[in-house]
């Protein structure tokens, strides 16, 4: 509380931005992520606040993601701390039963997020040794600003906060067709008899692509660079299970080897349909770029078949076709662009010690969590929803040590007043 008065009369408060403080942790982000560290921290007793621009929890997933997606890995590997899935969920959620997963999970821990808060600037005040954030809202009944002030601070809005849209020449200055991002395309129905360019080979991609042949379309898959392509199950076991086993007891390479031996003989040579794999191995590659392998879902039978045209790089585009660096001219109705995601920390966290310019920290896993001065990292591993539950375990355990010797602390002092206050009205 010292360091509140300290801080309040350190600047000029007269710009109307209504000033909060928050006994406990600032969430930024109600993702899955966030959701996993405020879980942790309530089973910890530790109050927080949870911000959220969008004015849903786990917002990618209710309104960036297409109908047809599932969770690639297994549920169990999936599952937020402290709630597994239900039973009667299949081994590969849908998108709607994640969805509701997560939002049984914040009702179970009693996690209210405010919404339709969007954080502007983050920074630590070294006088008052707190956190100051500052957001907009677009909510009428809360105002336009708000200022939270906390001791800690967990930065929980993911690796896929912002798409990532390429500078093609010619795409948005000369193309007359559709141009949408992934995180638009719902479903491949719309797109049945028509040219579509599905500009990436990652697992949006390749599912995109998939989609798009199921319903009828023409789909061309632009492929500019190698990639690790993988069965999604090996002999009914999941590749990302046998690969985390393997990483237990062999080194990278040998599990890489005994990777790719099975995925060439489940998909054959992918070299003869336009698919090179990269020189380093597929979990080699993970660790040491953080770039995840494909794993197919169907999309390579589409590929085998001719039903999705594999084609090289782009050179340009104009009214109604593209041109690829090969030469070839594709004539096209439209274009899906399914070419990521980044963070977006750096465009509001003001501190260059635990983030660096690409929005992830630099300290590699598994270190990532944790920064200085109440700084904390959840879900920025590149492990998928694993990797987000032990950042959030982590993070609450750490937040919750200190929480209860300073609850210690203030209850001796009160005590302690308490006695010799009774002594002197005696």
């Amino acid at each position: 509380m010292e360091n509140m008065f300290r801080l309040l009369g350190s600047e000029d408060f007269s710009d109307r931005r209504r000033c909060i403080w928050v006994n406990g942790p600032v969430i930024i982000g109600a993702g899955p992520s966030g959701l996993a560290t405020a879980a942790c921290l309530r089973d910890e007793g530790v109050p927080f606040v949870v911000l959220e621009r969008a004015e849903c929890i786990a917002s990618l997933w209710q309104k960036r993601t297409y109908d047809r997606l599932k969770l690639h890995l297994p549920k169990k590997v999936c599952q937020l701390p402290k709630m597994p899935f239900p039973e009667s969920y299949p081994e590969y959620p849908t998108k709607r039963q994640f969805i509701d997963y997560l939002e049984s999970y914040a009702t179970r821990f009693n996690i209210n997020p405010q919404f339709n808060e969007c954080v502007q600037s983050a920074r630590y005040d070294k006088t008052s040794g707190l956190w100051r954030i500052k957001t907009s809202s677009s909510s009428a009944t809360s105002g336009s600003e708000m200022e939270y002030i906390c001791r800690w601070l967990v930065v929980a809005t993911g690796e896929n906060a912002e798409r990532v849209v390429p500078e093609i020449d010619g795409l948005t200055t000369e193309f007359n067709g559709e141009v949408i991002h992934s995180c638009e395309y719902k479903c491949g129905e719309k797109y049945k008899g028509k040219r579509v360019l599905v500009v990436g080979c990652g697992n949006s991609g390749m599912e995109v692509s998939l989609d798009l042949a199921n319903h009828n379309a023409n789909p061309s898959m632009v492929v500019r660079s190698s990639v690790h392509v993988l069965p999604r199950e090996i002999l009914g076991k999941s590749s990302f299970e046998i690969s985390m086993m393997l990483m237990k007891w062999l080194p990278l390479w040998l599990v890489d080897k005994l990777l790719l031996i099975p995925a060439w003989l489940i998909l054959g040579n992918l070299t003869k349909y336009g698919l090179k794999r990269p020189n380093m191995g597929p979990m080699e590659l993970k660790v040491v770029t953080g770039k995840t392998p494909v794993l197919d879902i169907g999309a390579m039978e589409k590929i085998r078949s001719g039903q999705v045209d594999i084609v090289p790089g782009i050179k340009r585009f104009s009214r109604n076709h593209v041109e690829l660096v090969d030469g070839q001219i594709l004539d096209l109705d439209a274009v899906v662009l399914a070419t990521g995601y980044r963070s977006n920390v750096p465009s509001w966290l003001q501190e260059s010690d635990m983030f660096s310019k690409n929005g992830f920290p630099k300290s590699p896993f598994p270190n990532a969590w944790k920064g200085k001065s109440g700084l904390y990292a959840a879900g920025f591993t590149r492990k998928g929803l694993a990797g987000a539950s032990a950042d959030a375990v982590n993070i609450a355990k750490d937040i919750g040590n200190v929480w209860r010797e300073e609850t210690k602390r203030v209850q001796k002092i009160r005590t302690r007043v308490g006695h010799r206050r009774c002594i002197s009205i005696a």
